[in-house]
């Protein structure tokens, strides 16, 4: 393994490097996706300068995946650990592959499987999920699958919680959420029912922001003023999350710069609305991509 720079010394890590300069840092603490640089030495994803990195700490910022549950949401009447146990437990590479001349891509998978420690969340079944991630020029895939290795089915929700770095979030747009309904958690955070209608072409952000809208047909597009990224997310992926803290909550945030909102927009490929059930044997997986336009 590498030897890493710190604050990344003090988790153990898997980089990846493409010959055209693309980087990828995962921490073993929750497949969590830390930084992505692309050829131009941009960094594409937002961490927090003041996230804890200690290998249990949930971490603010980068890629965490939310697992068996998003937020506090209630999941068949269980009332689950904030965002689930997968972010904060530690997974483990099973396998990982270097880019080459015939094949531009470099690949890694994460796996988790069911412990003592999953158990204990209070949510008590068998299961195996893998993070499979993709590292190619311009472009990073994450997939997320899960097989019920039980003798019962279960219920889950998920996201892939993705902190998108930008240059200054008064100035970026997100394209393509136009006529998309949502449930909006600023104006009603204890009714889940109301639903409203995304009438503008763009969503800009002036304020906090905290929204499940239901997902849109075709990728989003994330527009800062000095770059463009697209976001696209498979079918079954059935919501896209849209965030931002603003500067009120931002300041609330021990784990958050008082300023840190003016440069992430969290944009999350999720199932939240309908979890998946999920019957003994059966597996199911789900992806989100970005890729510099």
């Amino acid at each position: 393994m590498p030897e890493l720079a710190a604050p990344y010394n003090r988790l153990p890590c898997v980089s990846l490097e493409l010959p055209g300069g693309d980087k990828l840092l995962v921490a073993e603490q929750g497949a969590h996706v830390l930084s992505w640089q692309t050829a131009d030495g941009a960094e594409r994803l937002f961490l927090s300068e003041r996230a804890v990195l200690d290998g249990q700490t949930p971490i603010r910022g980068g890629v965490p995946v939310c697992f068996p549950q998003f937020n506090q949401r209630v999941l068949d009447g269980r009332a689950l650990l904030k965002h689930g146990f997968a972010r904060s437990l530690p997974w483990t590479l099973a396998a990982e592959s270097a880019a080459s001349a015939a094949r531009p891509e470099a690949t890694l998978r994460m796996t988790l499987r069911d412990s003592e420690a999953t158990r204990q969340s209070g949510w008590s079944f068998a299961f195996e999920a893998a993070l499979d991630v993709v590292l190619a020029p311009g472009r990073l895939r994450l997939t997320f699958s899960v097989t019920n290795t039980d003798q019962v089915p279960w219920p889950f929700a998920l996201a892939l919680h993705t902190y998108l770095r930008v240059a200054a979030i008064e100035q970026t747009r997100l394209l393509g959420l136009g006529d998309a309904s949502f449930w909006d958690g600023v104006k009603h955070l204890n009714d889940q029912s109301v639903r409203s209608q995304q009438l503008d072409a763009e969503l800009r952000f002036t304020a906090e922001t905290d929204r499940v809208y239901s997902a849109a047909k075709a990728p989003l597009q994330v527009q800062d003023g000095n770059h463009s990224l697209r976001v696209a997310q498979s079918d079954n992926f059935t919501e896209t999350v849209v965030w931002n803290p603003g500067a009120v909550l931002s300041a609330k945030i021990d784990d958050m710069p008082d300023d840190g909102f003016r440069h992430m927009l969290c944009v999350e490929a999720a199932r939240i609305e309908q979890p998946v059930r999920l019957q003994p044997g059966e597996q199911w997986s789900a992806w989100q991509e970005l890729s510099v336009v």
